[in-house]
C-alpha cells in the first residue's frame, strides 16, 4: 500500500517505465512545427545475452535472409547478399534498425558500426564500378534515434564502452560530421555583460562584433598560440590601497602574473598581446585556438560634430585586452591590465592626499586676510569642477561612446540565437556527461552478469535477477536520456542554419523563428524538469521498498 501511494505516474527509471515511447511521442509532437515528423518509437526488449532490440517487425526482410545478413563481415559484404538475393529496391531505415539489433544480438559489433558508418555517410558507387553495370543506385537511409539507442546500449552491453561513448558523440551533433574545417564555431561572449555576441569559426582570424546589450564595440582575434612568456609578480599593496580597493574606490584588482603570448591567425598574421591575470596560471597553452576580446580599435569610432567618439567602455584603451576564451575547453577568464612602472601612485597616495590638503588649507587662510570671501568662492569652485568632471566623464560621455539603438536592433536577433544556442549547448554536456555514466555502469552490470553465469551457482540466481533490473532500469534511463539530447541537438542545429543564413533575411521571418525555438527550448525544459522529478521519486520509491524488504528479513 505505502508503495502504491508513493509511486509516479510515469518514471524513467522506475520498472513503471517500460515503454519508452511515450516520451518519443511527446518529443515528435513539440518538434512537429519545426521539422518533419519522426517515426514513432517502438518497443525493446532485452534478449538472454543482455543486447536489446527490437521486437520482431520486419518489413522486407524475413528470417532466413536477416539470419543471413548479421553474420555479414561488413556493410559491404550485406549488399552482396541483397544483391545475390534478388533485391534491388534497397532497405529503409526499419530494416537498417532490424539487422543493426541481429548483428549485435549475435555479437557481430564489427558488422554494426559499419552498418552505422554507411547510414550516416551514405553510399552510392559509380555505374560501372569493377565491371559491373548498376542500373539503379543504391543510398544507405539516415540513421535516426532507433539505431544510436541500439547501438549505444548494445555496445555497452557489449563492453565495447569507447564505440558506444562515440556514438553519443555523433547523438550530440545530430549525426553530422564534425570535421574541423567545418565546425559551427565557438560562440563568444561580451566581455562586459556576459552575453554572446559573435560566433568564432575555425577559419576567423580578426572580426569586429558589436553589443545589443551594452551597445560598445568590441575586437576578436581568434587564432593559435605561438609563443608565451610569463613572468610571475609579487606586488606590495600598501594598507591605503587595499582599503580603497575595499571600498571599490580602486576598481583595478591585483594581478599575479604577467603574460605575453603571440597568437597567429589561419591567414598568418600574427599579434603579441601582454596582459595580466588573477592567478598566475595561463588559461591556455601553446598551441592552442583562443579568441581574445579585446576593446575596440583606435580605427573605429563615429564622429559626432567635432567629437570622435570610440563605441569601448569608459576607462578602457585601444585594443585592450578584456578577456581570452579557450576554444579547446571552453573556459573564458578575464584578463586585466598590467602595472605600469612607471607610473605614479597619484591620488591614492596617502602623502600627496595629505599635501594636497594641507596646501588647500593655507590658502584657505591666507585669501581670508585679503578677502573673507574668496576662500569659499575657492571651494565652491572646486567642487562645481569636480561635479561636473564627474558628470561629464561617468555619465555623459559614456551614453556618447554607446552605438545608436537602431544599429544594433539589426543584430539583436542574431545574438538572442547565439544565447539559446550556448544554453542548449551547456545543457548538451551536462546530459552527455550523465549519460556517458549511464554507459560505464551498463557496462559494469553487464560484466557482473557475465560472471555471474561463469560462476554458474545456483545461490547466485537471486543476484542475477537482481542486476537485470537494474541494467533494463539504466537502460531505460539511457534511452530517456538519449532522446532529450537529440531534441536538444535538433534545436541547436535548427539556430546554426538560421545563423548561417544569409544577413539580408528579413527581420520577420528571422524574430518568427527565434520565436519558435524559445518556445520549443521551455517546453523541453519543463519535460526536462518533470523527468528529473520522476526519477527524483523513483529513488524514494526504491527506497521506501529496500526498507521494507530489510523489515520483512
Amino acid at each position: 500500500m505505502a508503495l502504491s501511494l508513493l509511486s509516479p505516474p510515469l518514471s524513467p527509471l522506475s520498472h513503471s517505465f517500460k515503454n519508452p515511447a511515450t516520451i518519443a511521442i511527446s518529443h515528435c509532437t513539440l518538434f512537429s512545427s519545426l521539422s518533419p515528423p519522426t517515426p514513432v518509437l517502438r518497443a525493446y526488449c532485452t534478449s538472454k545475452d543482455g543486447v536489446t532490440s527490437e521486437k520482431p517487425s520486419i518489413g522486407s526482410l524475413d528470417d532466413e535472409l536477416l539470419r543471413r545478413l548479421s553474420g555479414a563481415k561488413d556493410a559491404d559484404q550485406v549488399l552482396d547478399v541483397i544483391t545475390e538475393s534478388g533485391g534491388s529496391n534497397g532497405m529503409d531505415t526499419s530494416d537498417c534498425n532490424s539487422l543493426v539489433a541481429a548483428a549485435l544480438e549475435r555479437g557481430n559489433a564489427e558488422l554494426a558500426l559499419s552498418l552505422f558508418d554507411a547510414m550516416r555517410l551514405g553510399f552510392s558507387p559509380d555505374d560501372g564500378l569493377d565491371g559491373k553495370v548498376v542500373t539503379k543506385t543504391w543510398r544507405w537511409p539516415r540513421p535516426d534515434i532507433h539505431t544510436y539507442a541500439q547501438l549505444v546500449q548494445g555496445l555497452a552491453t557489449s563492453l565495447r564502452v569507447n564505440d558506444a561513448l562515440r556514438i553519443m558523440g555523433y547523438v550530440c551533433g545530430m549525426g553530422i560530421s564534425s570535421e574541423e574545417e567545418v565546425l559551427f564555431g565557438l560562440v563568444i561572449q561580451c566581455p562586459t555583460c556576459k552575453v554572446a555576441i559573435a560566433v568564432a569559426q575555425p577559419q576567423n582570424g580578426t572580426q569586429i562584433a558589436s553589443c545589443s546589450k551594452c551597445r560598445y564595440q568590441y575586437e576578436l582575434f581568434s587564432g593559435d598560440i605561438v609563443s608565451i612568456e610569463s613572468e610571475e609578480i609579487s606586488m606590495d599593496t600598501s594598507g591605503w590601497e587595499k582599503a580603497l580597493i575595499f571600498l571599490k574606490v580602486k576598481k583595478d584588482e591585483l594581478p599575479s602574473a604577467i603574460h605575453s603570448i603571440v597568437v597567429q591567425t589561419p591567414s598568418g598574421k600574427a599579434r603579441t598581446h601582454r596582459f595580466a591575470t588573477k592567478t598566475p596560471e595561463l588559461p591556455a597553452q601553446e598551441g592552442e585556438r583562443v579568441t581574445i576580446s579585446l576593446s575596440a580599435p583606435s580605427s573605429s569610432y563615429r564622429e559626432l560634430g567635432p567629437l570622435r567618439l570610440a563605441p569601448r567602455s569608459s576607462g578602457r584603451r585601444p585594443s585592450e585586452p578584456m578577456c581570452i576564451t579557450n576554444h579547446a575547453t571552453g573556459q573564458v577568464s578575464e584578463l586585466l591590465r598590467p602595472p605600469d612602472a612607471k607610473a605614479g601612485s597619484g591620488l591614492i597616495n596617502p602623502y600627496v592626499v595629505a599635501g594636497s590638503l594641507a596646501v588647500l588649507a593655507s590658502g584657505d587662510v591666507i585669501s581670508g586676510f585679503i578677502d573673507p570671501g574668496v576662500p569659499r568662492i575657492i571651494s565652491s569652485t572646486v567642487l562645481v569642477s569636480a561635479a561636473v568632471n564627474t558628470v561629464v566623464n561617468k555619465l555623459v560621455l559614456p551614453e556618447l561612446r554607446k552605438l545608436p539603438q537602431k544599429m544594433v536592433d539589426v543584430i539583436a536577433l542574431k545574438q538572442q540565437l547565439l544565447s539559446q544556442y550556448e544554453l542548449l549547448q551547456n545543457r548538451i554536456k551536462d546530459l552527455r556527461k550523465a549519460a556517458e555514466k549511464e554507459v560505464w555502469m551498463l557496462a559494469r552490470m553487464s560484466q557482473l552478469e557475465n560472471k555471474i553465469v561463469a560462476v554458474g551457482e545456483p545461490s547466485y540466481r537471486a543476484r542475477r535477477g537482481r542486476v537485470k533490473r537494474v541494467r533494463e532500469n539504466l537502460e531505460n534511463a539511457l534511452l530517456a536520456r538519449i532522446e532529450l539530447i537529440e531534441s536538444y541537438a535538433k534545436i541547436s542545429s535548427m539556430i546554426e542554419i538560421e545563423v548561417e543564413m544569409n544577413s539580408d533575411v528579413l527581420a520577420a521571418e528571422a524574430a518568427s523563428s527565434a520565436e519558435r525555438i524559445s518556445e520549443q527550448i521551455q517546453q523541453m525544459m519543463e519535460i526536462d524538469n518533470l523527468e528529473e522529478q520522476w526519477r527524483i521519486q523513483a529513488e524514494a520509491n526504491d527506497e521506501v521498498e529496500r526498507l521494507l524488504n530489510s523489515e520483512t528479513l
